[in-house]
C-alpha cells in the first residue's frame, strides 16, 4: 500500500472517530474509583473521630472528681442522718453535730475515698435508712456494683455512770475490716433517757 494511502487512511479514521474516545472517558472508571475510595475513607476518619470523641466524653462523665464526689455522698449522709435522728433528737443535736461531727465526717469520707481509683467514683452510693429503732447504724458508702461497704458511720447511746446519756459518733473503713472505732466525737444528751431513733412529734 503507498504510503500517501496510509496517511489518508490514517486521517480518514481519525476524522471518523474526532470525539467519541476522550482521555477522561478512559480515565473516569478509575477517577470514579478513587473518589469513592476517599470518601469512603474520609467517612471513615469521621466515624473514628466521632467514636474517639464519644468515647472520650464517656470517659470524662465516667469519672467524677473525687470532691464533687465527697459532697454529694455528704449530702445524701446528712439527709439520710437526719432521718435518723427523727423530730424529737435533731432539733436537740443538730448545731453541734453541723459544727464537732460534720467536719470531721467529710474529713473521713475524703481520706478513705483518696485510697480508692477515681473511676470507682460514680459506683458509690449512701446506704437507705435502716428501720431497726436501735441500730447504731446512721449510713454506710457503699460500691453498687460489688455491694461491698467503703466506710460504715455509727452513732451509739453511751451512759457513762453518773453523767447522763451521750450520743457517741464514729465511724469503721474497709482498711481493716470495719474492726477499728475511729471517733468523730460525742453530743451531749441529757439524764433522760432519748427517744428512739426515727421517733416523730406526736
Amino acid at each position: 500500500m503507498p504510503t500517501w494511502m496510509k496517511k489518508s487512511l490514517i486521517i480518514l479514521i481519525s476524522i471518523a472517530t474526532f470525539g467519541l474516545v476522550t482521555p477522561s472517558d478512559f480515565n473516569f472508571d478509575k477517577i470514579t474509583d478513587n473518589s469513592s475510595k476517599e470518601k469512603s475513607s474520609i467517612q471513615d476518619v469521621q466515624k473514628d473521630l466521632h467514636a474517639t470523641n464519644f468515647d472520650t466524653f464517656e470517659n470524662q462523665q465516667s469519672v467524677i472528681e473525687p470532691e464533687k464526689a465527697v459532697d454529694a455522698l455528704l449530702e445524701q449522709g446528712i439527709s439520710t442522718a437526719y432521718n435518723k435522728f427523727g423530730e424529737k433528737i435533731l432539733p436537740k443535736i443538730d448545731r453541734e453535730f453541723h459544727e464537732v461531727i460534720l467536719p470531721k465526717l467529710e474529713e473521713a469520707i475524703q481520706e478513705t475515698l483518696k485510697d480508692l481509683p477515681a473511676e470507682s467514683m460514680t459506683t458509690l452510693s449512701v446506704s437507705n435508712l435502716s428501720t431497726n429503732k436501735h441500730s447504731e447504724k446512721i449510713f454506710h458508702i457503699f460500691n453498687e456494683e460489688t455491694g461491698e461497704d467503703v466506710i460504715r458511720f455509727h452513732v451509739r447511746k453511751d451512759r457513762p455512770p453518773l453523767d447522763g446519756y451521750y450520743f457517741n459518733f464514729h465511724y469503721h473503713t474497709y482498711h481493716d475490716q470495719f474492726q477499728s472505732h475511729h471517733e468523730l466525737g460525742s453530743i451531749y444528751w441529757s439524764k433522760n433517757t432519748p427517744p428512739n431513733w426515727n421517733t416523730m412529734l406526736s
